[in-house]
């Protein structure tokens, strides 16, 4: 399974919401899962102009489940991301495409 599949899987139609960035069963983490989606066709954007996607886990334990991507704990793999970066103009669909058009 492809995680930036377009269509989702059938066992993310089972999937609960995890409160905690876990599987709900047996409190593995993300990366034990056996496969992932992450449904970026549908972002959710925070007052501060920032996405976040439901990402989809099937756990080891058989449990799907999902949880935001800005709940997922800090990781030392990936530098934070800055907010003074973020143009809230910026189009994640469109790039910078409208800043050409009359």
């Amino acid at each position: 399974m492809e995680a930036f599949a377009p269509t989702p899987p059938d066992w993310t139609e089972s999937a609960i919401h995890a409160q905690s960035f876990c599987c709900p069963s047996c409190r593995a983490s993300s990366i034990e899962a056996t496969q992932v989606w992450i449904n970026r066709r549908s972002p959710v954007y925070n007052p501060e102009h920032r996405r976040k996607w439901q990402e989809f886990y099937q756990c080891k334990c058989e449990t799907a489940w999902w949880a935001w991507s800005t709940d997922r704990p800090p990781t030392d793999l990936k530098k934070p991301d800055c907010l003074e970066a973020i143009d809230p103009s910026f189009d994640p669909f469109w790039g910078d495409r409208h800043l050409f058009e009359n």
